[in-house]
Formats: structure tokens, sequence, C-alpha cells
């Protein structure tokens, strides 16, 4: 795996890299919800904004937390259904706004 993007925080803001690392050890923990389900969802919103480099790290911490590739790529596939609603709403609105009462062939 590359270097940890927030690792230049070693030496430019140790405590705002301490801040971090705490918030996301309390955000993962297990609770109603276990890590693994909670690290699905952490990658399933990387990958609908394109962070590639989210979603394999949190698709290996979701494996080390006992997730099946199957489980992944459900998960991949709710964020992308998610996403392409998100595309037809928003194209659809934009269509409306432009057209508006024009009868679309």
């Amino acid at each position: 795996m590359t270097e940890h993007p927030l690792k230049i925080y070693e030496k430019l803001d140790p405590e705002l890299l301490k801040h971090v690392e705490n918030s996301s050890e309390f955000v993962f923990a297990d609770g109603a919800l276990p890590r693994k389900f909670k690290l699905l969802i952490g990658m399933a919103f990387d990958a609908s904004y394109g962070t590639v480099h989210g979603v394999k790290s949190l698709a290996q911490q979701a494996m080390e937390a006992g997730a099946t590739k199957e489980e992944i790529t459900e998960a991949l596939r709710v964020a992308s259904i998610s996403k392409w609603c998100g595309l037809r709403l928003y194209s659809a609105q934009a269509l409306k706004e432009l057209f508006g009462l024009i009868q679309c062939p």
C-alpha cells in the first residue's frame, strides 16, 4: 500500500493527526452497528466520491473485521445505485428547468 495520505501531518501538525486517528477509532468502533458494517458504509461513501484509495483501504479494513468479498461488492452495488439515482434526479431537474413546459418529442 502507498504511504498514508495524512503522513505529512506527523511533522506539520501531529495534534491534528492524533485527533483524526482518534475520531476514526471512535466512529468505526463496534456499537449498535458492528465495525465491519461501519467500514462498508464508509467504503460506499468513498466509492460515491470517487476516492479509490479510501475504497481500497476501507475494504481491506472491512475484510480484517470479517467482511466477505460478497459483502464488499454488495455494498458497492448500493453505492452505485445511490449515485446513479442522484444523477438521474439531478438531470431530470435540470431538464425540467431548461425545457419547462415545452413538449419534448
